[in-house]
C-alpha cells in the first residue's frame, strides 16, 4: 500500500479550514501531522491570512498540538513584502491596509510605512477585521495616483467557527471597484508562496493540502505540485464536481486522515460498488458503499466527459443515502446553479 506519506517528503498545509477553524483544531488534523512527522515527513504551514505574525501563528498551532515553529510558517504577508521590495527603492513609503503584523513585514524588507496617500509609492493589503472606510479611502487615492498595489490574498471568505465570513478578497473588491485597478497577488493561487515554502523546507516532492479549490488546489497546480483537497472547510462536493480543469485536485480526502490511505483510493476514478452512467443529460449513480468513493467516481466520470453542468440523480437506496451525505440531492446541478469557485473570487 502506497500512501501520500510514501510519495511526498514535505506537506504544505493550509491552515484555516484545513488544520483548524478559528480557535479549534479540525478533528484528526493534529494526529495526522504528528504521524507524518514520525514518518520523517515535515509540515510547512502555508497561510494566505496576513493578519498575524508568523511567530504568533506558530504559537497558536503549538497550543492546538501541532509541531510548529516560526520558521515553518510561511505567510502571504512575507511574500507580499518580498514582492514590494523587488519593485521599490529602499526606504520607499507603503500605505498598509492591514494589521501591524503586515506593517512589520514591510519595514523588515527596508521599506517605510505611511498613512498618507500623497507619500505612498505602494499599497499593500491584508486581512484586518478592523479595516474601515477611512483607510480604504486613503488607499483609493494612492492607487488612482499610480501606486503599486499588492494584495496578500484575494480569498472572498474566511472560515470560522460561525461559518464563512468576509475575507481579504472582499475588501480587495472594494478597492478594485473604487480605483479601477487590479492588484498583484502574493498568496495562493499565485505560486510564489508555495515555491517559497518548498524552497525553505528543501522539499523535493511537496504535497499541497487545502480545503479550497480556488486557492489551495489552483495554487498547488500553478506551482506544479500534487494537490490533496480535504472536505473540512470551504469547498464542498458540489463545487468539486463542477470544478474546471485548473481547480481539480489530484487527490480527495474527507480530512487530514487521508494521508494514511492508499493514493489509488484517494484519486478520482472508478470505485468498487459504484456505477456512474450518463442519463438524460446528467449522471446517474447506483450502488452502495463509502460516500467519498462515490464522489471520486462521479468526478472521474464527469470530468472525463468534459465537465460543465451535470445533474446527479440516484438509483437505489445506497445512492440516495450517499448523495444526501454529500449534499448532492435533490438532483443538484453542479457547475450550473453553483458559481464557479474561480469566478467567485473578487
Amino acid at each position: 500500500m502506497t500512501t501520500p506519506l510514501d510519495r511526498h517528503d514535505v506537506l504544505l498545509a493550509d491552515l484555516d479550514g484545513t488544520l483548524y477553524r478559528g480557535a479549534v483544531a479540525v478533528p484528526g488534523a493534529v494526529e495526522a501531522v504528528l504521524a507524518a512527522q514520525a514518518r520523517g515527513v515535515a509540515t510547512m504551514y502555508v497561510t494566505n491570512n496576513a493578519s498575524r505574525r508568523p511567530v504568533d501563528v506558530a504559537a497558536h498551532l503549538a497550543e492546538l498540538g501541532f509541531p510548529a515553529t516560526e520558521r515553518e510558517v510561511v505567510a502571504s504577508s512575507q511574500a507580499a513584502a518580498t514582492m514590494l521590495a523587488a519593485q521599490l527603492p529602499a526606504g520607499a513609503a507603503v500605505l498598509v491596509v492591514g494589521t501591524e503584523a503586515l506593517a512589520e513585514e514591510v519595514t523588515g524588507v527596508g521599506l517605510t510605512v505611511t498613512a498618507d496617500a500623497a507619500e505612498a509609492a505602494a499599497v499593500v493589503q491584508g486581512h484586518n477585521p478592523e479595516t474601515g472606510w477611512r483607510v480604504l479611502a486613503e488607499a483609493t487615492v494612492a492607487l488612482r495616483a499610480g501606486a503599486v498595489w499588492v494584495a496578500c490574498n484575494v480569498d472572498p471568505t474566511l472560515p470560522t467557527e460561525r461559518g464563512p465570513l468576509p475575507g481579504n478578497g472582499s475588501m480587495v473588491a472594494a478597492l478594485r471597484t473604487a480605483s479601477g485597478r487590479e492588484p498583484q497577488v502574493a498568496g495562493k493561487p499565485a505560486p510564489a508562496l508555495l515555491h517559497e515554502a518548498a524552497s525553505r523546507s528543501g522539499a523535493r516532492e511537496p504535497l499541497m493540502i487545502g480545503d479550497r479549490l480556488d486557492t489551495d488546489v489552483e495554487g498547488g497546480r500553478a506551482a506544479g505540485m500534487t494537490t490533496l483537497l480535504v472536505l473540512t472547510g470551504v469547498s464542498d462536493a458540489t463545487e468539486l464536481l463542477g470544478a474546471p480543469p485548473a481547480l481539480r485536485p489530484d487527490l480527495v480526502g474527507a480530512d487530514m486522515a487521508a494521508l494514511a490511505l492508499p493514493v489509488d483510493e484517494l484519486a478520482p476514478g472508478p470505485r468498487p460498488g459504484w456505477d456512474v452512467r450518463a442519463s438524460d443529460g446528467g449522471l446517474e449513480l447506483s450502488g452502495d458503499g463509502d460516500a467519498l468513493d462515490a464522489l471520486r467516481a462521479l468526478c472521474a466520470a464527469h470530468w472525463a466527459a468534459g465537465g460543465g453542468p451535470a445533474r446527479v440523480s440516484p438509483s437505489g437506496e445506497g445512492a440516495v443515502r450517499v448523495l444526501g451525505e454529500l449534499g448532492l440531492v435533490p438532483a443538484t446541478v453542479a457547475g450550473a446553479d453553483t458559481p464557479d469557485p474561480a469566478g467567485a473570487r473578487p
